[in-house]
């Protein structure tokens, strides 16, 4: 028996002392295909725009590489029952932002001194100091459960990330960057959604049998109390204020939303959802009323091939470029989602890239590694053997879904654009720090849950009775 179980696991998986395989051998095995797919991406690149090989592929493939097996072997040591597969899909999904960055920055029109310049050496930095905060986070966050001593002070904390933005000037329309001298502008919004869950998760564990139980029957759901209205009426103020004072869309869906699908998860009570989806379509209709920016994004959605100053709309130009990609896509290098204009096609269009040079395939390939990512996050929650961490689990998994969700729906026309930042693959500093941070508490969660339970003590007592008898 024994002889078999180490045939049928050694060939893809670390056996424990304990005999349970923690699945290492199959995360390494997954992160050097994360590794070469962005490494040819890089060389498919340079072979088309230029004829010949890149000259800095090489030393992308080694910086890639090294920080692949610096995060495996951090994960090996210090959370070795993880699930094996996180990593290596943010990885593949870092890694073919920073080629998709790469591959714009060739194109003269979109990469001028006025726009910021080449941006994929900056990218590149910004991944490095993502891993620094997630090998940070594994070293010194041992037990997930510390978080939840900090349940109120990270509700402040995050209130201040959210409100700070507001001390800052504008740029394209919204009040969502702060300016911090000599490292430049971050999104505090993109830390705060982490903050956020660890708050909802701690107060949801512990105000949860009220928000369930304490309700009345009306219509085939179970209303609320007035006075458990509370929390999801303060949460919808919240996001209102910061939509109408920072006109930032992106996050108020972000925060409403996340709070909605912890408390549904938290109760199982229909209701709350119905509750949260109506007020925060009423919030979105009163708020569009008078924001002239967020009015601006919902006319571009409802009209897209609209005039905007000489041209059509940054959508309809994103639509041009899924249509001309077809199935396969035009090749790597070998597109036109640089007519978007701006910087938008290396952050908030940067799917429309995709789409057009690798077509419908492309797109599909790159949600079903965001769809992955999020159910190995949802099997983490379902696996936690603790409360907090099941909330903590689904509500991290559950906000990378949502930013999923609102980006690519903007882009695709599916819904108004709302200005966040594709995970992994658009540009943006303050976003795949975060996403990285978000990443390693999943997976500390999940050493914790597939971790094997400590073998019980032997019992002195029962083993002199037996040599007794």
């Amino acid at each position: 028996m024994s002889s078999n179980l180490n045939i049928n696991t050694g060939s893809n998986t670390t056996v424990s002392p304990g005999g349970l395989p923690s699945r290492r051998n199959t995360e390494l095995a997954m992160l050097v295909f994360a590794v070469l797919i962005p490494v040819f991406a890089y060389a498919n690149v340079g072979l088309a725009k230029d004829g010949s090989l890149p000259a800095g592929m090489l030393g992308y493939g080694l910086g890639l590489g090294l920080l692949a097996t610096v995060c495996h072997v951090v994960v090996r040591r210090w959370a070795p029952y993880a699930d094996p597969l996180m990593l290596p899909i943010s990885t593949l999904l870092n890694g073919l932002g920073l080629v998709l960055i790469w591959r714009l920055d060739q194109e003269p029109n979109i990469t001028t001194p006025a726009l910021g310049g080449a941006m994929a050496p900056g990218q590149l930095i910004w991944s490095t100091l993502g891993v620094a905060l997630f090998i940070g986070v594994l070293l010194f966050l041992k037990d997930h459960r510390v978080l939840q001593r900090y349940t109120y002070i990270s509700m402040v904390v995050a209130l201040i990330l959210l409100i700070l933005p507001m001390f800052f000037p504008a740029r394209f329309g919204a009040r969502i960057w702060i300016t911090i001298p000599g490292v430049g502008s971050l999104q505090p919004g993109e830390f705060a959604k982490i903050i956020i869950a660890v708050f909802f998760a701690g107060y949801l564990m512990v105000k949860r049998d009220a928000l369930a139980l304490a309700s009345r029957r009306f219509m085939g759901l179970y209303l609320p109390r007035g006075r458990d209205l509370g929390p999801i009426l303060a949460i919808w103020a919240l996001s209102l204020m910061i939509l109408v004072f920072e006109t930032d869309l992106g996050t108020s869906l972000l925060f409403f939303g996340l709070f909605v699908i912890m408390l549904y998860v938290a109760t199982e009570r229909t209701s709350w959802v119905v509750f949260g989806l109506a007020l925060s379509g009423a919030g979105a209709v009163a708020v569009a009323s008078f924001a002239g920016h967020v009015q601006s994004r919902v006319d571009g959605w409802l009209d897209p091939l609209a005039r905007e100053n000489g041209g059509v709309t940054e959508t309809a130009q994103a639509m041009f470029s899924f249509g001309s990609g077809g199935i396969l896509g035009s090749g790597l290098g070998q597109g036109y989602s640089r007519l978007i204009g701006g910087i938008a096609p290396k952050s908030d269009y940067i799917l429309a890239t995709v789409g057009e040079e690798l077509g419908l395939t492309g797109v599909m390939a790159i949600l079903v590694l965001y769809a992955l990512l999020i159910e190995r996050g949802m099997r983490t929650s379902l696996a936690a053997r603790d409360p907090f961490g099941k909330l903590l689990a689904v509500g991290l998994a559950g906000a990378f879904a949502l930013q999923v969700f609102v980006v690519a729906g903007g882009v695709t026309g599916l819904i108004p654009l709302t200005g966040m930042t594709m995970p992994f693959l658009a540009q943006g500093g303050s976003s795949v720090i975060a996403n990285w941070a978000l990443v390693a508490i999943l997976l500390r969660i999940s050493d914790t849950a597939r971790r094997p339970a400590p073998a019980p003590a032997p019992n002195s007592d029962a083993e002199m009775t037996q040599v007794v008898r």
